[in-house]
């Protein structure tokens, strides 16, 4: 069976592949991270995801930017997906709030529509394009889900503010860039040439502000559990649930 083949099939023996190998190596993160939790060997296993991810990530950008292969479209890292696999990095290394808080919100709801609906074309070789393409973003993937449900970071209502804040920071900055360089980056300018999830969202503008309410309202859920967890656990006479 051909798992990479001469290009990208949705939903072929590869893509299923990846998907499973994303579920089950988070499972294996999040019982390693939950033995391991408050230990030094929970900042190394950590630390080691960061450094496998951040070496992965300067390899693509490296021959991104090589002049054969680089396009103006496609090589800067400018897309939200580009910028997560840094931030995810230095997160899972440092573990500063900030850097947590992006890689729980981004990672957890951008990160997945690359791995649902990936946007994958071979341009240099099929076996290291399938291969980059899926290390960066299964890792990305398991970055949030090793710092919340391994290693115990909780977001809470501040940590989502600061989501909403920094995501609208940064598309006023990458906006602009788009129109000056023509590109296409976090998709905020036009909807993707492949399908993606944005394809039901209707026409430009309004796929953004749709976009936008949907954020606004799913980061509020994948938050309010966290809280209110947190809540119970200082309550008068309630035990805190392990991990």
């Amino acid at each position: 069976m051909d798992i990479v083949g001469e290009s990208f099939t949705p939903y072929g023996a590869g893509h299923w592949l990846m998907l499973a190998a994303t579920a089950v190596g988070a499972a294996l993160l999040v019982l390693i991270g939950r033995r391991l939790q408050g230990g030094p060997a929970a900042t190394v296993l950590a630390r080691v995801l960061a450094g496998v991810l951040l070496t992965v990530a300067l390899i693509n950008l490296v021959v991104g930017l090589v002049p054969a292969e680089f396009t103006l479209a496609q090589s800067l890292p400018l897309h939200f997906s580009d910028v997560l696999r840094f931030v995810a990095a230095y997160a899972l290394w440092s573990r500063r709030r900030w850097a947590t808080t992006i890689t729980y919100y981004w990672g957890l709801t951008l990160n997945p529509q690359a791995l649902l609906t990936p946007n994958l074309h071979y341009t240099l070789d099929p076996v290291y394009d399938f291969t980059a393409y899926w290390a960066q973003h299964v890792l990305v993937m398991w970055a949030p889900i090793l710092l919340t449900w391994g290693l115990g970071e909780r977001p809470d209502w501040r940590s989502y503010r600061l989501a909403v804040l920094l995501t609208c920071g940064w598309s006023a900055v990458i906006f602009p860039v788009n129109v000056l360089l023509g590109t296409n980056y976090g998709f905020l300018n036009r909807k993707p040439a492949s399908a993606s999830a944005l394809d039901y969202l209707g026409g430009w503008p309004v796929y953004l502000a749709v976009e936008f309410a949907a954020m606004i309202i799913i980061w509020a859920l994948i938050t309010w559990p966290w809280t209110r967890s947190s809540k119970i656990r200082q309550q008068p006479g309630t035990l805190a649930s392990p991990g």
